[in-house]
């Protein structure tokens, strides 16, 4: 008998028919999240979960799936899973890195440069019917070429993001908690900065952290006291990263120039502040949305819950404690 496998959202037909071969499917179709009580009642009996990073799989979750061996996550982050609860319970948590670096990347320029040159207003006037030709002063926005950037948290995406700077011959700033070796930094042509210098410096922060307890919040209202004026701000990484109320009346305030946005504190909601300020650009977390990598995303995961499934050590383990578990 082949093992059952809850599918919490579907997946694009290549995974889809890549799992089948393989295990018996729940496929849950819908566009909204299963509801944690409808999620515990379709787990049970199943061997294997492969959700997306909107479905929440907290501890009684993972407590009351008792066949459960594996939650395949179809995202690089995994901070919807509870990881500890599910490493003491055996389950191994896998996720999909590296896969979306480069089209990610791509996208946090798109909401870079449509933010600086104020390409969604000029879209709107575009259609309005109301633009009356050329004009010397109209939507004037500002240039992207030899600036600064700076970049909080240079992993793979962040290294991508510096590396496409260099076409705008920009000076890049980045902020981790341990700089990279040299070498690195020649590579990627990029300079380590403390938190506030790369504040106080930087023409575009780019926020590309993962979110854990020391990052919620960490763009707030001091720190967009120490921006420039003329700054902008752009966050594809997680919501809570950024303080969202804060982040509104920073730019209601004109403390800095404009912010674009890929992600939120609590999506699909967004701040209503924002919902009506020119100077921001708001995008519904779509940054590693091209059909190939959301593909290849996918089938990464499914491949991720099949290895675990046959016995084999998936490429993607999150908690590798639990090999040790198994073979204690």
């Amino acid at each position: 008998m082949k093992p059952r496998v809850l599918v919490a959202r579907e997946l694009p037909e290549a995974a889809m028919d890549l799992l089948a071969q393989h295990a018996e499917l729940d496929t849950h179709r819908g566009e909204i999240p299963l509801p944690k009580q409808e999620l515990l009642k379709r787990l049970r009996n199943k061997q294997a979960l492969v959700c997306q990073l909107t479905q929440t799989v907290d501890k009684e979750v993972l407590t009351g799936a008792e066949t459960l061996r594996v939650v395949a996550n179809v995202a690089a982050g995994y901070d919807n899973v509870d990881v500890a609860t599910a490493t003491a319970r055996g389950i191994a948590v896998t996720n999909t890195p590296g896969v979306l670096d480069d089209t990610t990347a791509d996208f946090i320029w798109t909401l870079l440069l449509g933010v600086a040159r104020r390409l969604v207003e000029a879209d709107r006037l575009a259609r309005s019917g109301k633009w009356r030709g050329w004009d010397l002063m109209q939507l004037l926005g500002a240039d992207v070429h030899g600036k600064t950037l700076g970049i909080f948290g240079l992993g793979r995406i962040g290294q991508r993001v510096a590396e496409r700077a260099r076409g705008f011959a920009m000076r890049v700033l980045y902020h981790n908690r341990k700089p990279l070796e040299k070498e690195e930094e020649k590579r990627f042509g990029v300079e380590w900065a403390e938190k506030d210098k790369l504040l106080t410096d930087s023409d575009f922060i780019v926020v590309q952290t993962p979110l854990t307890p020391a990052t919620k919040h960490l763009i707030s209202t001091d720190e967009f006291q120490r921006m420039k004026k003329s700054a902008y701000l752009i966050n594809a990484a997680r919501g809570p990263v950024v303080d969202e109320a804060a982040l509104a009346d920073a730019l209601e305030a004109g403390e800095i120039a404009g912010a674009a946005l890929d992600v939120y504190e609590e999506e699909p909601k967004i701040h209503p502040k924002l919902l009506s300020l020119p100077n921001v650009l708001l995008a519904p977390h779509i940054a590693s949305a091209s059909v190939e990598t959301r593909t290849r995303m996918a089938v990464m995961a499914v491949e991720n819950a099949v290895a675990v499934l046959k016995g084999e050590n998936p490429p993607n383990l999150i908690n590798p404690e639990v090999l040790d578990r198994k073979k204690g």
